[in-house]
């Protein structure tokens, strides 16, 4: 014969779904707050990634559209620039003077990124915005997917979580509020059930 000594008692899934004494009109509210949350969260969230992602996009193809190549001249050596040998894509570029000349016919300086290995006198591309300022070439390819995904993750993860929070902070306050009611049955019950116990 199976020992029941000490078992542990089993839980009920879903006991907030079934009908029962125990059950009280703030256990479903509970649950189907839960359940709103989850949804809401889920729903919301890659909403709100997928409008991020949108945004981003939109916005790399307003940087391309708003640079142009251009070719320039390195005026010194790669490996005399002063600057240190970090590139923002981190390929071990150097930030050194070119020259270029716009539309106008007129001249400019600056620096760009180049090969660290690259000679005074030699061609480089370098990207002008459309005030013929020097920027950094527009992500294209893998570099901008990237940037849009993770743009959309941390955004729907982001709102997600800021609505779980808002559902566990409504969650929290039901509890407190249940926990105040038990407190006050308890306030009526507890005389007579004293004078049960002592009597």
């Amino acid at each position: 014969m199976a020992r029941t000594h000490g078992a542990r008692p089993r839980g009920v899934r879903l006991w907030r779904w079934r009908r029962n004494p125990l059950r009280r009109r703030s256990d479903l509210v509970e649950a189907w707050l839960t359940l709103a949350t989850l949804v809401l969260a889920l729903l919301i969230g890659a909403f709100a990634g997928l409008t991020a992602a949108d945004v981003v996009d939109g916005s790399l193809d307003d940087r391309r559209e708003r640079t142009r190549p251009v070719q320039a001249v390195l005026v010194e050596d790669a490996r005399d620039a002063p600057a240190a040998p970090v590139a923002e894509d981190g390929d071990g570029g150097v930030w050194a003077k070119v020259r270029w000349t716009d539309p106008q016919g007129t001249a400019h300086t600056g620096r760009a990124e180049v090969a660290p290995d690259s000679r005074a006198g030699s061609e480089v591309t370098v990207w002008n915005d459309t005030a013929g300022r020097l920027v950094s070439a527009p992500p294209v390819g893998a570099e901008a997917g990237f940037q849009v995904v993770m743009a959309g993750v941390t955004v729907a993860l982001a709102t997600g979580g800021l609505v779980v929070l808002g559902g566990w902070l409504v969650r929290y306050r039901l509890q407190w509020r249940r926990l105040a009611e038990w407190e006050a049955e308890w306030r009526q019950v507890e005389p007579s059930w004293r004078k049960r116990m002592t009597g």
